[in-house]
């Protein structure tokens, strides 16, 4: 049994491996409750998790609002950019170039978030052109909502878009969520070097993600947990108990998302 394994039997936070979020989320989100989706709550249950950071956006931001959303992450950031670094949300009908503009250069933003289904624009469109421009640009890695069968953000869009912009870096966020979406996903991963494996969601497993190391290797593969929406646990004991060595591993917890954050 490998210590990270060790430590959920005997109900204690890990110290064996730096585990780095790469999908979480914070505030309420207006559809329907979250139970302490803030900062301070979230913490704790990262300290109880041994998860030592979250790389978030605003559940405002990805909803309602997203410049008042980005703001509440930079805010969020400033008061613990030990434990947290924000995604700028960019939704395409809220002047896209006005965020990128006013955070693109802040250090407390580590990457850009879209969310297709939710703003019911599909990634392909031309609306998406300054992330693509700037992530190609800079290196910013781009988290971006996938659902398999999606108008806006099904695996052949995600395919199309990683064809065009070669030099960007794309997180699949959920892998395309659906059995048939994470087959697709690792597909789509194999044709395209810049496409990174996200594995939160409610429907994979840990079988799913040694598949994904297997076909793509784990510098292609990163835990997330879409929390507080989801409870981090479920994702994180998925990668605990998958069958990964030791190395792969550390990589898929937090080695990989790091590395794609330097480009800071």
């Amino acid at each position: 049994m490998n210590d990270l394994a060790r430590a959920v039997w005997e109900r204690r936070s890990q110290q064996a491996t730096r585990i780095v979020d790469a999908h979480a989320h914070a505030g309420p989100y207006s559809v329907f409750f979250i139970p302490e989706p803030d900062p301070g709550p979230m913490i704790r249950v990262m300290d109880r998790c041994g998860v030592s950071h979250a790389v978030f956006s605003s559940h405002l931001a990805i909803q309602l609002d997203a410049a008042a959303g980005n703001a509440a992450t930079a805010a969020i950031v400033a008061e613990a950019p030990d434990r947290f670094t924000g995604y700028i949300t960019v939704n395409p009908w809220q002047d896209p170039l006005a965020e990128l503009g006013k955070w693109g250069d802040d250090p407390r933003f580590g990457g850009i978030k879209l969310h297709p289904d939710l703003h019911e624009y599909p990634l392909n469109g031309s609306r998406y052109a300054p992330v693509w421009e700037l992530a190609e640009l800079t290196g910013c890695p781009v988290l971006t909502h996938t659902f398999a069968g999606s108008p806006y953000n099904d695996m052949p869009m995600l395919d199309e878009v990683a064809e065009r912009h070669p030099g960007a870096t794309i997180l699949a966020g959920h892998s395309g969520v659906t059995p048939l979406g994470i087959d697709q996903a690792i597909e789509v991963a194999e044709r395209r070097p810049g496409v990174i494996l996200e594995v939160c969601g409610s429907h994979n497993s840990g079988a799913d993600i040694a598949r994904m190391v297997r076909r793509v290797g784990a510098d292609r593969v990163v835990y997330g947990s879409d929390f507080p929406f989801i409870d981090l646990r479920m994702s994180l004991g998925r990668v605990l108990f998958a069958d990964l060595t030791d190395n792969e591993r550390a990589a898929v917890l937090g080695g990989t998302i790091s590395g794609l954050l330097e480009w800071r």
